[in-house]
């Protein structure tokens, strides 16, 4: 009789259990509701139900393209023993095979012992298909879909979704300052030579790297370029990435970089003690201003380009030269015998020649 009853008390529960799952999953499909995706997705795995992905196919898809993790995982699987990240941002347009992200890893590959930093990169997808690329080439993936906006295509300089996409940017990486991490911030048409790590200032809270470098690390007529960056997690660098992502309302229509030079020397930044360093083009060199020895040289940055197709040109041109400079014997290294044959296809001559709309994503 007691095994009866517990038998029948067995069965009303599995009913109950069934009857909850099938009426909460159905206004899920019924309605869309976001709160009930998020509420099903923090139950573990091991509660989940083997039978439903056939049953609601398009909810699990959804499921399966977001993140596995957390941001706070992944950061703390990436991050280096002083709580240092290096990120960057990717779309599908620089996602393709062979395209930006490709020769972006492999400098860290034939670096001058940058291999151990790819353990370090998280890379923020903008879009499912950057994502799921990530998920096949690297370690340390997020993805940071947008809603609002369609950044799977390339995205030219100062169009809505250019803007659109740097803004998002600088609002994310205040959003890593919070959670107690220090960054690298990096686009991936930056290349990896060197260790950059010893060329930064030690006392600086926000560093950048320079289109044009004017000798003075502290000298605010730097013209600083935002695709490279170290920036140390500190009640200074988080109001500092407030007052710069809430100022794009204050200069409406420019880009994070413009509104950067515009807010540089803002009696804010006095009043809140952040220390603002500008890096030296001789080691973080660019298209616009290239590090022309070799010997010194850490990154390498694609700015100052028009077009996707001028862009990879030249970054392959840039690879080539470097591999070319790791083949000679040590002292005609030291006489700076090779220099880069870059720009190219970048050059500032052909950039002149068209409208600045027109430029490519991150210039």
């Amino acid at each position: 009789m007691l095994r009866e009853t517990k038998v029948v008390h067995l069965r009303r529960a599995v009913a109950a259990a069934f009857f909850f799952a099938t009426v909460s999953l159905s206004c899920l499909v019924l309605f869309g509701d976001v709160d009930s995706r998020r509420f099903f997705s923090t139950f573990p795995y091991s509660y989940s139900f083997p039978g439903l992905p056939s049953i609601f196919p398009s909810v699990y898809n959804d499921t399966v393209a977001t993140n596995e993790y957390p941001l706070e995982k992944v950061l703390n699987d990436a991050a280096m023993k002083d709580r240092t990240v290096i990120l960057t941002t990717l779309n599908e347009a620089w996602a393709a095979p062979n395209s930006v992200i490709d020769l972006f890893l492999e400098s860290f590959r034939i670096g001058d012992r940058t291999r151990s930093f790819l353990n370090h990169l998280v890379i923020i997808a903008l879009d499912q298909k950057a994502f799921a690329r990530c998920q096949v080439i690297h370690t340390h993936c997020f993805s940071l879909v947008s809603e609002e906006a369609d950044f799977r295509k390339e995205a030219y300089f100062m169009t809505p979704r250019y803007l659109m996409m740097m803004w998002k940017r600088i609002d994310f990486l205040r959003s890593v300052l919070e959670m107690g991490y220090n960054f690298v911030f990096t686009d991936a048409d930056v290349m990896w030579f060197r260790n950059p790590f010893p060329k930064f200032h030690v006392d600086a809270d926000f560093q950048i790297a320079c289109d044009h470098f004017t000798g003075r690390s502290d000298d605010v007529k730097n013209k600083p370029n935002g695709g490279f960056n170290f920036v140390k997690s500190n009640n200074r660098s988080i109001e500092f990435y407030k007052f710069w992502y809430s100022s794009r309302e204050t200069y409406p229509g420019y880009h994070d970089q413009d509104v950067l030079n515009f807010i540089k020397t803002n009696p804010f930044i006095s009043y809140i003690g952040l220390k603002m360093r500008f890096l030296d083009t001789s080691n973080f060199g660019g298209l616009c201003e290239p590090s022309r020895d070799l010997n010194h040289v850490c990154t390498m940055h694609a700015n100052c380009c028009f077009g996707l197709d001028s862009k990879l040109h030249d970054l392959r041109i840039l690879l080539q030269d470097w591999k070319h400079y790791l083949s000679l014997p040590p002292s005609l290294k030291k006489l700076s015998v090779v220099s880069w044959r870059v720009p190219q296809k970048c050059s500032l001559d052909s950039l002149r020649h068209h409208h600045a709309p027109e430029k490519s994503i991150e210039e």
